[in-house]
């Protein structure tokens, strides 16, 4: 897959790593860019084309994938977090249903809804934005882990299932990021532009995922551990 001459649609494209896919995407020669959020107005950059879209609305999954015809590359990037315990108050369920609908049915939506326009124009490739919580839960974050642990397992669905028709499936982990989530959260952070540079590097390499950071490589190296990564040890 290659990024030049290549037309791009990005979900959640107004800010954050979706604006720096954005930038990339048009810095590295596409041929269009679709820039996509709930409310368009909200996409200022120069060049792109704004779209409408709600994640967690199929319909509008499906009305994008009409518009936008010509796509031979989706970047599944939006993506929210609300900051669920296992133990958290009454509206916890709530909380957490939002970050499943936008973080695995938001996706599937979408691909469901471009795998046809990408199967005619010749297969293209999806990149699906998860994170190191796809393997780690952290205190807090049940909900937003679980949801990204779900869609880490559709990413792999979806590479096994379209790859009859040609389309190249990358997952790209990453931990955190210089971005509005992660805005309270101290500590190193990597760079939304140098994520992008490695996930494009990879789409064109042709691999299937991007392990983004140095905390990302460690917890997935880790998996098969004696103690893994996601080992709790047990009070007293």
């Amino acid at each position: 897959m290659q990024i030049k001459g290549s037309t791009v649609f990005i979900t959640g494209a107004n800010r954050g790593l979706g604006l720096a896919f954005a930038r990339a995407a048009l810095a590295g020669g596409a041929k269009k860019v679709y820039a996509a959020a709930r409310d368009p107005k909200s996409v200022t950059l120069s060049g792109v084309v704004p779209v409408a879209l709600d994640v967690t609305r199929p319909e509008q999954a499906e009305a994008a994938a009409r518009e936008c015809g010509d796509v031979s590359l989706l970047v599944n990037n939006a993506g929210i977090s609300r900051g669920v315990g296992v133990l958290g108050g009454a509206d916890a369920f709530d909380k957490a249903r939002a970050e499943l609908d936008t973080n695995f049915f938001g996706p599937w939506a979408v691909s469901r809804a471009f795998a046809p326009v990408l199967a005619a124009n010749g297969g293209g490739a999806i990149v699906n934005v998860l994170s190191v919580l796809s393997w780690l839960t952290l205190p807090g974050a049940a909900g937003y882990s679980a949801s990204k642990s779900a869609a880490w397992s559709l990413s792999n669905a979806l590479r096994a299932e379209l790859r009859p028709q040609g389309t190249q499936v990358l997952s790209l982990h990453v931990a955190f990021m210089d971005t509005d989530m992660t805005s309270r959260i101290p500590g190193p952070k990597a760079s939304p532009d140098d994520v992008v540079v490695q996930t494009f590097e990879a789409l064109e390499a042709g691999r299937f995922e991007v392990l983004a950071d140095a905390l990302t490589k460690q917890v997935k190296a880790g998996l098969s551990a004696e103690r893994p990564p996601y080992a709790v040890e047990r009070a007293g």
